[in-house]
């Protein structure tokens, strides 16, 4: 058995009147390595969960990659490609690859008898996959689109719905402008919710077949694909082999291939995101440096106050090495009662939000309106780890302080 550990247990445990300075101290360290634990484990899965959230709704809205006309970037206006059977067969072999889909746009404007509002139509096809949109309709249903027949029918934003004043059911005009003015009338069959104003303050979602009428493009023109991919962090590899395929390449009508990533499509988003990683860093430092303190200051005051305890260990032939041992031995239960008590508040703290949505956010600058959270083990158990390791190090240096105890006066020490 090892000494040194048993006799740190024994005076770990202890209860006495010669702990009254050591034990307040002591629950200040606990006390310092559970705040610090726990607010760590709080920040990085609430910066995940923004990060799950926010990268989710905006690659719902456009994928993970898209194929576009290289004029629609440069432009920052709808411009169109052919999209043939081949193309999109090339697209599918791609590993990585799991769905895709065609997609058109229309700039316009939707006027009710009182107010109107500039919206960007996007005509979607018989393939569309609607699970995103569907999973944040507030009101109606997703409807079937085709890309061979106008439905008529539109789903709009709540923002443009309260803007306009128009519920499901409701009738509105459209109105697009080119060489001409050409009206459309449609019906709101749904309204969804994202609270991602970028896309919710203009995005209204109507068939395939009514926005290439509009463009007054060929039946296999449209401005785009939409490559969904298995997950965001696979979508730079497809990317990268999409690029290979189609960059610098030229349709039928001699319109450019162009690929791009939804971080390169929507950069500002991401780099949002990124800042937090920044937040998160410091925090961590912070913590960390909190919960190093605390342990140093305590463990002085620990060593301090058994002055005569290590004198007497010196007397009975035990080297300073030894005596080190014992204290540090000492710290790390201390550390680990920290860290037992700071799991289970940032735990707890994360899977009350996660379960009851306790902590609101205003929607219009987070864009979204509860504290998002993701319970990451890994991240948690390296957290842990480090946090251990870290205060363990800092400990090192107090420790050398029992070498200048010396034996004859230490014993005589009150």
């Amino acid at each position: 058995m090892n000494l040194n550990l048993f006799i740190a247990r024994k005076l770990f445990r202890e209860r006495g009147d010669v702990v009254k300075v050591s034990r307040p101290a002591i629950l200040i360290a606990i006390a310092g390595v559970a705040i610090g634990l726990a607010v760590m484990i709080v920040s990085v899965c609430v910066v995940l969960g923004f990060k799950r959230e926010i990268s989710a709704k905006v690659s719902g809205f456009g994928s993970h990659v898209q194929i576009l006309n290289y004029a629609s970037v440069a432009t920052n206006s709808p411009q169109p490609i052919q999209l043939t059977d081949s193309l999109a067969g090339v697209v599918r072999g791609v590993p990585g690859v799991v769905h895709i889909q065609r997609f058109c746009n229309k700039e316009g404007i939707l006027k009710t008898d009182e107010e109107f509002k500039g919206i960007m139509l996007q005509g979607v096809g018989p393939e569309f996959d609607s699970t995103f949109l569907a999973s944040h309709l507030e009101e109606g249903e997703f409807p079937a689109f085709s890309d061979t027949a106008s439905t008529g029918r539109i789903v709009i934003s709540r923002q443009v719905a309260d803007d306009l004043r128009l519920g499901v059911g409701d009738k509105v005009y459209a109105y697009f402008f080119e060489n001409s003015v050409r009206t459309r009338r449609f019906t709101v069959s749904g309204i969804y919710c994202t609270h991602l104003e970028e896309f919710d303050n203009s995005l209204v979602f109507t068939d395939l077949y009514t926005c290439n009428r509009l463009n007054a493009w060929q039946p296999d023109q449209y401005s785009g694909l939409e490559v969904k991919t298995e997950n965001l962090e696979r979508s730079a590899q497809v990317a990268d082999e999409l690029v290979g395929h189609f960059n610098r390449q030229t349709d039928a009508y001699g319109e450019s291939y162009i690929v791009m990533t939804v971080q390169e499509l929507y950069p500002q988003m991401f780099a949002w995101l990124d800042l937090l990683d920044v937040n998160v860093w410091v925090i961590l430092a912070l913590m960390v440096a909190v919960a190093g303190f605390t342990m140093v200051s305590g463990l002085l005051i620990i060593i301090l106050e058994r002055t005569n305890f290590i004198g007497v260990m010196k007397a009975l032939g035990a080297t300073n090495r030894s005596i080190r041992h014992i204290f540090l031995y000492f710290a790390v239960m201390v550390i680990g009662q920290g860290l037992l008590w700071g799991n289970v508040f940032g735990v707890g703290l994360v899977l009350l939000q996660k379960y009851a949505g306790v902590f609101r956010l205003d929607a219009s600058t987070y864009y979204v309106d509860t504290v998002p959270v993701a319970l990451h083990w890994g991240y948690v158990l390296a957290i842990n780890a480090a946090t251990l390791v870290i205060c363990v190090l800092s400990l090192i240096v107090p420790s050398f302080l029992v070498s200048r105890i010396h034996p004859a006066k230490s014993i005589r020490f009150e």
